[in-house]
């Protein structure tokens, strides 16, 4: 029964997922209350399972990205295993899947081959280059996207070579579009009945990024040449990261914010000086800007008074903080950005929350990352009505298996 607390329950999902890119969406219609049945292949299930670190063999990886669903581990190489999982398509909304194109073709598991089964099934399917196009079939990792996409050719030094981001930027943010693309998917098929298939591509995802390298380049004919800008935001001065007296802090100021800069380095009068007064004379003369604001920096003893003297007049700025800092910052933990969760066998384990706020919250509900196959019994006997003595037979054939972790 649907209730006002968990904003997709009722709504079942057969995840086919994962590594990161299709796992990070399934968590997230996991923790809206979506009941979410992860397909894993025995013996091993999701390499994450034995991704590092580790504690008592439990992956934070895994714990992070499938606390709250049910394990489901079953053989899907043959041809008994898919056809259960053909059989279990009737009875839920949606299906997310991240394998290479052609590869839930060629296991019988395709669109075509669900809808067959099941006419109002949305199907969401996350690859690297999506499903059609000249690069369809190339196997693809996030560095990859990042370096298809233009990112990585916009992160670094202009003068060095291109660096990629030190996260998993392009297989995450191709998981957060197909968490939209399914909700909307679902709305739409509140109101024509129809399922839909959904093709989200890692490249197209971060592509889908740029602010204005695109269409600049469209604009000025390809006069504009998008180009990494190393420690400074090229279409403003000052904006980057500056040295302090401890680790390095970012300064962002537009044009009416310069007068508060002036007051916090106690300078007012540089506002009046003809290579510090227009915004392309600032850019002009940046380095001489830099050594003023870091040798203004360099007279306080740390970063934290530093950023309290800008603050104090109003100048944009912040810390540059590390994961590590990040995670004991007092904003992120009231905000539950940063959030522990206990595991019966890892113990406590800090993960990032969920992103998204609303007035109407969530309950945080005590999801637990399941063991592999843990819920075999319960899925096939709950969902299609299969007895223990058919279940024990399909267990003894190798086609479901299980572990304890």
């Amino acid at each position: 029964m649907t209730t006002d607390e968990r904003w997709l329950e009722g709504i079942r999902v057969l995840d086919f997922t994962q590594y990161l890119a299709g796992p990070s969406c399934t968590r997230m219609l996991t923790e809206l209350g979506a009941d979410v049945i992860k397909v894993e292949q025995p013996p091993h299930g999701d390499p994450t399972r034995g991704a590092q670190p580790r504690v008592d063999r439990r992956a934070g990886q895994h714990i992070q990205q499938n606390r709250g669903k049910r394990s489901l581990s079953i053989d899907i190489r043959r041809p008994e295993g898919v056809e259960i999982i053909l059989d279990l398509v009737g009875e839920v909304d949606v299906a997310v899947e991240n394998f290479a194109p052609g590869v839930m073709a060629r296991r019988g598991l395709d669109y075509d081959s669900l809808k067959a089964r099941n006419e109002s099934l949305i199907m969401a399917s996350v690859s690297g280059f999506g499903q059609t196009g000249p690069l369809s079939d190339r196997p693809c990792f996030d560095l990859i996207a990042q370096a298809y996409s233009g990112v990585m050719h916009m992160t670094g030094d202009a003068d060095g070579p291109p660096m990629f981001m030190g996260l998993g930027m392009a297989d995450t943010n191709a998981g957060v579009h197909a968490f939209a693309a399914i909700g909307h998917a679902l709305f739409h098929r509140e109101r024509t009945g129809r399922g839909t298939h959904l093709d989200i591509a890692m490249v197209d995802a971060l592509f889908h990024m740029h602010e204005h390298n695109v269409n600049a380049v469209s604009m000025t004919n390809g006069e504009y040449e998008p180009m990494r800008q190393g420690r400074n935001y090229s279409s403003l001065s000052p904006a980057g990261t500056f040295k302090g007296p401890e680790g390095w802090i970012i300064i962002l100021c537009t044009h009416n914010q310069m007068p508060y800069l002036w007051r916090a380095l106690g300078r007012p009068e540089l506002g009046d000086e003809e290579r510090f007064r227009r915004n392309d004379d600032r850019i002009t003369n940046r380095d001489e800007l830099t050594a003023i604001i870091e040798d203004w920096m360099d007279t306080f003893a740390t970063d934290a008074e530093v950023i309290a003297a800008l603050e104090a007049e109003r100048v944009p700025c912040g810390p540059v903080l590390s994961p590590a800092d990040a995670m004991g910052h007092p904003h992120f933990i009231e905000r539950g950005v940063v959030r522990d969760v206990d595991d019966p066998l890892a113990g406590t384990v800090a993960l990032p929350g969920f992103p998204i706020r609303s007035t109407d919250p969530l309950p945080d509900r005590p999801l637990i990352a399941p063991a592999l196959g843990e819920h075999n019994r319960e899925v096939l006997g709950e969902l299609m009505g299969l007895d223990a003595a058919t279940i024990d037979a399909l267990e003894t054939d190798g086609i479901l298996g299980s572990k304890d972790r």
